[in-house]
């Protein structure tokens, strides 16, 4: 049977309230409608529209003579436009507003329509695909409603949220649900290293960027994505937490051009049954360390190779991409304190971490192959933490990181994301080497690259 797989919420159309933890005592305590939620949060959900210029690729064959009767007669292929629509939130009264990377991140043009139907232009101050969240600002807003938000590591299972949006383009629309799950983590987005809140609360195609509130009519997170076979809802969605939406605001109103995570430094692994028996723990809970740049601040305070990191900040974590929502919350130039048990003790130990950024050494030095090569158009940069932790990729890794493959990935076999090891007989370990390559030139290639943990082989004549 297939995996069902997730679909963003990018599947876009083309062309006060005291809310209390406790059980109502009464029948008349019971709240029967969400209507005084919606008043006051719906004027803050904006519906966005955007556009973009698509240029098409050069087909290969353009340069062929066989062709160039073909390509005069009937002409080349013209960039075309394409648009699409989503959602936002309004979170500031000077016109900040919140969506997803996905909806507005490429976009050339951005029109954001409010519930009263005021129109305003919108530039994107802040975006990141690896979050999958970005920050508007509004031309010429004042004195808008926005959303507060809540501190989302309050939320529990079960607890009644509210998903508004623009789903399929047919104006604003409310559903309502429990958050189902808490810590989910996995999915599709941003490289498998997200970290979602899960809701039964219908949200379908435009709803990405829409609202996830509480019944105090506070914003709790970002609505995502839905997992699906259909595309359709069918009561799994998944939103981005509140408190890591805090912290990209923090930095987009700081002016930030890039959002920046603490870096880690480090790479590990859930601790299962069997691993927790082999290190004498009596139930599998927390992150296995398996390594540690020389520099990482975890390796600083203490920790190393084999260590168990159970909690971060007082909160439990058990996976790597928990360690890393949990870092991202807090924030550069803070201090975190570790709980973990050291190889073989029974007791946890207790650490401060400083959340530093990631280092920028050795430099990346981006070089994109310009001559008359066979490598015509690879672009590379130098691997560095900060290359590393900005592609998801392990600690420890050096070398060169293909940005775009060029002429070389019309032959099958690089592609963006790639790790050069060796092109013909010279080992790559900086750009140079890469640039050293190209002109040596040759009619025999072989190159030699990482891919996801496993090595791959071009070899072609010219």
């Amino acid at each position: 049977m297939p995996r069902p797989a997730v679909l963003l919420c990018l599947l876009l159309i083309a062309g006060p309230l005291a809310a209390e933890n406790r059980l109502p005592e009464s029948r008349a305590e019971i709240q029967l409608s969400f209507s005084p939620v919606v008043r006051e949060a719906a004027p803050a959900v904006v519906n966005v529209f955007t556009s973009r210029v698509v240029a098409d690729r050069p087909t290969p064959f353009a340069a062929d003579p066989f062709f160039s009767d073909l390509f005069r007669n009937f002409g080349r292929a013209q960039p075309r436009v394409e648009n699409a629509l989503g959602s936002g939130v309004i979170v500031s009264s000077d016109g900040m507003v919140v969506s997803n990377y996905h909806v507005v991140g490429r976009a050339d043009q951005i029109r954001v329509v409010l519930a009263d139907r005021r129109e305003f232009e919108a530039e994107v101050l802040l975006a990141d695909e690896e979050s999958d969240l970005a920050v508007l600002r509004l031309e010429g807003a004042s004195d808008l409603p926005f959303l507060p938000l809540r501190d989302s590591d309050e939320i529990a299972v079960g607890d009644l949220v509210l998903a508004i949006g623009n789903p399929f383009g047919i104006g604003q629309t409310v559903s309502s649900g429990i958050v189902s799950g808490l810590a989910r983590s996995g999915l599709s987005i941003g490289g498998g290293r997200g970290y979602f809140i899960q809701t039964d609360a219908a949200i379908n195609p435009g709803n990405s960027g829409g609202a996830l509130v509480d019944m105090a009519g506070r914003l709790v997170g970002i609505n995502t994505a839905i997992l699906s076979r259909s595309g359709g809802s069918n009561g799994i969605g998944f939103a981005i937490p509140a408190n890591l939406v805090s912290r990209f605001i923090e930095q987009a109103e700081a002016g930030a051009r890039r959002f920046q995570r603490p870096w880690a430094g480090l790479s590990g692994q859930p601790v299962d049954a069997a691993l927790a028996e082999a290190l004498g723990m009596d139930s599998p809970r927390g992150v296995v360390l398996s390594a540690l740049h020389p520099e990482s601040p975890f390796r600083a305070a203490g920790l190393g190779v084999g260590d168990v990191v159970l909690a971060l900040g007082g909160d439990p974590v058990n996976t790597p991409q928990e360690m890393l929502f949990r870092l991202s919350s807090e924030g550069i130039g803070r201090q975190i304190e570790v709980s973990y048990l050291h190889r073989g003790e029974a007791r946890p130990q207790a650490a401060s971490v400083d959340l530093v950024a990631p280092p920028e050494t050795p430099p990346r030095d981006p070089l994109t192959i310009r001559s008359q090569s066979v490598l015509a158009g690879l672009s590379v940069v130098n691997l560095n933490p900060a290359v590393l932790q900005e592609k998801g990729l392990a600690a420890g890794l050096s070398g060169v990181l293909v940005t775009d493959p060029g002429a070389i990935g019309g032959r099958g076999g690089l592609a963006s994301g790639d790790i050069l090891l060796q092109i013909n007989e010279r080992e790559i370990r900086s750009t140079a080497d890469v640039a050293a390559a190209a002109r040596a030139g040759g009619r025999r290639w072989y190159v030699e690259y990482l891919r996801n943990g496993r090595r791959g082989v071009l070899r072609f004549r010219v």
